[in-house]
């Protein structure tokens, strides 16, 4: 009989192993806290849409949807579906849908995976993760400026370092329609300096031609003419706005006369936070205002601005701290030998999870349940602050050895505890013992878990 043939992922959608995982975690929980001090509260969409919901919200003749999405057929109705590549439209969908701005503002975030059919490569995957917020409602410029500090404190919580904010403004359709015209007879009058990617974009899509990355091109673009010299009084009012806040919170920032959006429905404030450390793919994290879109899209005039930021770019800068311990699997590791020590060893390990402790019990293996030795090895690579025994010597006396795992040699310490007592003695020595006083709303009755 033939080997069966080896399934791997699909190219460019890969797997999270556990060894990531514990950062992965760190990253969420702290975006998380940090959203909900602002006010933010979570929304989950689907997963896939109405393909026309990508189609009228990134343009049709963008490269996202010409090129990226994955777009198919329901073939049960013959619904035509989209895996999201972006998470602001099916935001807004809901938003509209479900009328929820019907009671004043609303500050929004969402996290999740999208889809993109681009070439793999570092930090660009075509299944990645997004945590995104979107502020619903509010016009003026000191939402901008908040959702840019909420970003900062993440990168402070987060210990990243040359991570820099690049900012700009698009004005309104007006000011870039002007812009525009003038760009485009700029580009035609340098159409030979042109790569083939710019003469395709110059009539349909002229502003992502100033944003190339081609050297041959960086002098003619930086000489074109500039959409901050096309704003009027009430764009120009908003962008100094929002400089005045940052500035007096001491949020250092560049004006990027290049950092610009090729999809209509943005206007005004523009942002990206970038770094030098990942290569080609330096922007983390890109936010921007977009008033017309909820219109756009059916709503009510309702102005709005939002960012999101790329999970696995973000999880590479966090490798670059060189953290790089194994963080710890659980706080006790429950080692046994013998029949009747493993049926003990599972009612305690239970009574152990009920006061809120991670247990990891030592199960069989194909080559066997393991010496107490192997067993040892497995609780020390585990992680865990100790290691319960029970043997036949605990089961005669009715009592657990509890071995701190952690420290010098010479400080793990083992104790010999009735089983009666040993909850509270493994919890004291863990949490650092007297009455358990919380108010934590994860809190329950079994006892308090710690993370």
């Amino acid at each position: 009989m033939s080997k069966p043939e080896k399934i791997v992922a699909v190219k460019g959608m890969n797997d999270i192993l556990p060894q990531d995982a514990p950062m992965w975690e760190l990253f969420e929980n702290t975006a998380e806290t940090i959203l909900k001090s602002y006010g933010y509260q979570k929304i989950v969409t689907p997963i896939v849409e109405d393909t026309s919901l990508f189609a009228r919200a990134i343009g049709a003749v963008t490269d996202i949807v010409e090129k990226e999405m994955y777009s198919f057929e329901d073939s049960m109705n013959g619904d035509k579906l989209t895996l999201r590549p972006e998470g602001t439209a099916g935001a807004v969908r809901a938003v509209i849908e479900h009328n929820l701005v019907y009671e004043g503002p609303k500050r929004l975030w969402y996290k999740g995976p999208m889809f993109r059919h681009e070439r793999p490569q570092r930090g660009r995957y075509r299944q990645f993760f997004q945590i995104g917020a979107e502020a619903v409602g509010f016009s003026g410029p000191d939402i901008d400026a908040e959702l840019i500090m909420l970003c900062r404190r993440l990168w402070d919580d987060l210990g990243l370092q040359n991570v820099r904010l690049e900012l700009n403004s698009i004005g309104n359709a007006d000011e870039r329609l002007r812009h525009r015209a003038d760009l485009i007879a700029y580009l035609e009058q340098h159409e030979d300096i042109l790569d083939a990617e710019a003469k395709r974009r110059l009539h349909s899509n002229p502003l992502r031609i100033l944003d190339t990355k081609n050297p041959a091109m960086q002098e003619m673009v930086n000489a074109a003419p500039k959409l901050l010299d096309y704003l009027g009084e009430e764009s120009q009012a908003h962008l100094d706005g929002l400089k005045k806040i940052l500035d007096r919170n001491a949020v250092q920032y560049t004006v990027n006369p290049r950092l610009v959006r090729g999809l209509d429905y943005y206007n005004r404030t523009v942002f990206e936070w970038v770094t030098d450390a990942l290569g080609s793919q330096g922007t983390i994290c890109a936010g921007g205002r977009y008033d017309p879109l909820i219109e756009q899209f059916g709503g009510k005039p309702t102005p709005a601005v939002g960012f999101a930021m790329g999970i696995e770019r973000i999880i590479e800068l966090m490798k670059g701290l060189g953290e790089t311990q194994a963080p710890s699997q659980c706080d006790v590791y429950m080692v046994h030998q013998g029949e009747a020590a493993q049926a003990q060893a599972f009612i305690m390990a239970e009574r152990l999870r009920d006061a809120g402790l991670d247990v990891v019990l030592h199960c069989a293996t194909p080559a066997g349940s393991g010496s107490f030795k192997s067993q040892m090895k497995k609780a020390d690579g585990s992680g865990a602050a100790f290691a319960v025994i029970i043997g036949e010597d605990e089961m005669a006396n009715d009592q657990a050895a509890v071995k701190a795992m952690r420290g010098d040699a010479g400080e793990q310490q083992q104790a010999n505890v009735p089983f009666d007592g040993l909850v509270d003695y493994v919890v004291d020595q863990i949490i650092g013992g007297g009455e358990h006083d919380c108010d934590d709303e994860n809190c329950n009755e079994h006892g308090h878990h710690r993370h």
